[in-house]
């Protein structure tokens, strides 16, 4: 146990002392696109505009939503398909991809980041993705240099699958057998200054073992949380603790020093039968309360000055997804543009804030359990 200890205390030194950052603006959303019934780009981004949500997340690098984004203030993050990657490892198809699919709509499209695969760890076909990922994404930062766009970030989203333990935070431990890649991408996340991005679902640990794990801790109600043994820090929502589960496993590889952002996290509105909590009251409340934080600027009890960035999933929710129902009920809007339920959006075409982007209703702040 002393040795336990020793260990972790030694992490948390390498932690203190890593780089400070400061904090963001706004909260994102990811804008999905797999429906046959959503509105076009201009009235997605005049929905943005209405409700001051100026950050966005798209799934590839569709040339009408870089077009109709143009001259707005949404800062845009798009993405490689991962069928994409084995072709991008070829620095002279990057740097045409660069050419073609980015240059000719920056700067007028606030383009912040290029996602580089999305979950290619989790993947079916998670061996050829697994040795693809860092290679490409090597390519297209050279093109970006090349080409006068290096501010552009480029990461890839992770689920948290790419970690063996996670629980309690401080335990936070990579997959061995991802030990040789996971070296590689956050040598270049280091390197370049760019961010872990992670995709975290409390709502599938609750769905998993709903008896054992208290619905108020993943909804960021008030409940007694949970205490880490061997940090001391206190844990009120289960989003927080996997942040800093997977600050501990990069600080582990000796990677203190990256910013974790959550590039996706939602609650399904809608499920099947074994889906448990899938409804809309959960969602709701799960949406709001992630609101009402970061209007805040919470950072997590790792990180309490760094405030968290999130991108909520989704938009829209989109018929065409595959899998359960609940894939294609993610959304805070039905493709008509009506509310699937109100998280207090709504007040943001008449009030502002200085400290962040997100304003809520008083009636968005009273949280039903």
């Amino acid at each position: 146990m002393a040795r336990v200890f020793c260990r972790i205390a030694t992490i948390l030194t390498f932690l203190l002392i890593s780089l400070c950052f400061s904090g963001v603006a706004s909260l994102g959303i990811n804008y999905g696109q797999l429906g046959n019934n959503l509105p076009p780009p201009d009235k997605v981004l005049d929905l943005l505009s209405s409700l001051k949500l100026t950050k966005a997340r798209i799934y590839d690098t569709n040339p009408q939503i870089l077009a109709s984004f143009a001259n707005s203030s949404v800062e845009l993050i798009v993405t490689v398909e991962n069928q994409m990657l084995a072709q991008l490892m070829d620095p002279q198809q990057a740097l045409q991809w660069v050419n073609t699919r980015i240059k000719p709509y920056y700067p007028a499209t606030k383009i912040t980041g290029i996602a580089v695969g999305n979950e290619v760890f989790t993947d079916g076909d998670i061996t050829t993705l697994m040795a693809n990922v860092v290679p490409a994404m090597v390519s297209i930062h050279s093109a970006l240099l090349q080409l006068g766009l290096g501010s552009i970030q480029v990461s890839t989203p992770s689920s948290l699958a790419v970690l063996q333990e996670s629980f309690p935070p401080s335990a936070g431990t990579f997959k061995s057998e991802m030990s040789g890649v996971m070296s590689q991408l956050l040598q270049f996340l280091s390197s370049t200054k760019s961010p872990f991005w992670i995709n975290a679902y409390p709502y599938f640990a609750y769905k998993d073992d709903p008896k054992r794990i208290p619905l108020d801790y993943v909804l960021f109600n008030a409940n007694s949380g949970m205490n880490d043994p061997y940090t001391r820090l206190h844990y009120d929502n289960m989003l927080y603790a996997q942040v800093d589960a997977v600050i501990f496993a990069m600080a582990r590889m000796g990677y203190s020093g990256i910013e974790v952002r959550v590039s996706e996290t939602g609650w399904p509105s809608k499920g099947e039968p074994n889906e448990t909590g899938a409804t809309v009251e959960n969602a709701a409340v799960y949406n709001r309360n992630l609101l009402r934080r970061q209007l805040a600027n919470e950072g997590t009890p790792l990180r309490p000055n760094m405030r968290l960035e999130v991108y909520l999933f989704a938009l829209f929710n989109e018929d065409m997804k595959p899998g359960p129902t609940s894939e294609r009920n993610y959304g805070l809007f039905q493709p008509d543009e009506t509310m699937v339920y109100n998280v207090g959006l709504s007040a943001l075409s008449t009030t502002s804030t200085s400290s962040a982007s997100i304003s809520l209703s008083s009636s968005a702040n009273k949280v039903k359990p």
